[in-house]
């Protein structure tokens, strides 16, 4: 008889975001590992995480996928912004098919890999429904980010919903892996029965080769200008708007930044660049990994920022990796437990208070523009080793299940 496994994602190869790699990883790991009697199925959605990005990646993304180990059913949603409004559409939507899709089959154990909760929820449900084993990989503390960006009346109402769901959610797990051990003060304090562990995020295998890659030759007149690049989400959470048109001012005449992305308050960065009249900025579309790392290794510094909110405290961005693994020297505005991580496990980065310009013009005078390698940085946080330790340990409750 066969085993199935589900594991649920809202994101998945090809989109352009850390669920989405992360989730791939971890299906890699496993296939690697999986009993030669068990089927992996794999729930998900078409490439959505950027409208920009999705539209010229979406033709021949087939919606099934079936291959002799695992299946992957990619659900398509409606075109949305990053309103939230618009995002719990699209989650309904997801939820909707999800259910359906996996209605007439049982599962000995199900995964699911979350960040704003919803589709751990989700899992949960299932996972209730049909008496099975639920593996959780948390990537963000949603109830605790949600009070710190919506406002005091919207507050008053949905926070006691969403700990009540986040309460049913991580109750019906089996066990909980949290991708920042920064979160596990939280969790622990609200679940203490609950069995965690710790499995971050790491460095991808195209990240480590580029790391061996020459940078490419800069246009000879910019180089008396130092070149800081942000590749990543434009939202709420990174607060750009806040800090790069005043950083970019005040670092006129010695840096020129480059953002790559988008997301929700893009707007809001375009508008705030245009009101403090930034000529040293340039915003640039999403783009694929080979890219990426072009731009990557063409740039002099890498730039990170979380928002001031007390949230953000605890997270550990998987931009960290990305960056650290390339050698080059990073800049950046974390306060908390990322910060902590980045001046223990993290050469050459200088770190300034979220929100102050100064601060960050006083931390960018600091740096050693020379780029160091990272080899124990690289050693510690490859992502292979780290998702298939994960692997291991989301399998073990397999065997607890009479098929």
């Amino acid at each position: 008889m066969t085993k199935r496994i589900l594991l649920l994602s809202f994101y998945y190869k090809p989109d352009l975001c850390a669920g989405s790699f992360r989730a791939s990883a971890l299906v890699e790991a496993l296939l690697k590992i999986l009993p030669e009697d068990t089927q992996l199925d794999i729930i998900t959605t078409l490439p959505n995480r950027y409208v920009s990005y999705s539209e010229s990646v979406a033709e021949g993304i087939k919606a099934f996928e079936a291959h002799p180990r695992h299946s992957i059913h990619r659900i398509a949603l409606p075109t949305h912004e990053s309103g939230m409004l618009d995002q719990s559409k699209s989650f309904f939507v997801f939820a909707k098919e999800a259910l359906k899709i996996s209605k007439q089959q049982n599962y000995q154990l199900i995964i699911a890999t979350s960040s704003r909760l919803m589709t751990a929820s989700l899992a949960a449900y299932i996972a209730k429904r049909k008496n099975t084993p639920l593996y959780l990989d948390i990537r963000d503390i949603f109830v605790d980010t949600i009070k710190d960006v919506i406002t005091a009346k919207a507050l008053l109402w949905l926070a006691p919903l969403l700990s009540l769901l986040e309460k049913k959610t991580l109750n019906q797990a089996t066990k909980v892996n949290l991708v920042s051990e920064g979160f596990l003060s939280y969790f622990q304090k609200r679940y203490p029965q609950q069995l965690y562990a710790c499995y971050t995020n790491g460095i991808d295998q195209e990240f480590i080769e580029a790391s061996q890659l020459r940078a490419p030759e800069l246009d000879k007149q910019q180089d008396k200008l130092v070149q800081i690049l942000y590749a990543g989400n434009i939202g709420e959470g990174q607060g750009l708007n806040h800090i790069v048109p005043a950083l970019a001012n005040a670092l006129k005449g010695k840096a020129r930044f480059t953002i790559i992305g988008d997301g929700g308050r893009s707007k809001q960065l375009r508008q705030a660049l245009e009101n403090a009249r930034c000529t040293n900025v340039e915003l640039l579309p999403p783009m694929n990994r080979a890219q990426l790392i072009q731009a990557y290794l063409g740039a002099d510094v890498l730039f990170l920022h979380l928002n001031n909110y007390p949230a953000f405290e605890k997270v550990l961005p998987s931009k960290i990796f990305e960056y650290a693994v390339l050698g080059k020297p990073i800049l950046a505005g974390v306060a908390g437990y990322p910060a902590s991580f980045i001046r223990q496990e993290v050469e050459n980065a200088q770190i300034f208070e979220p929100c102050d310009a100064q601060e960050g013009v006083k931390a960018f005078d600091r740096l050693d523009i020379n780029p160091r390698a990272r080899d124990a940085f690289l050693k510690k946080f490859n992502r292979a080793s780290i998702m298939n330790a994960m692997a291991i340990d989301i399998l073990s409750l397999l065997p607890k299940v009479t098929p």
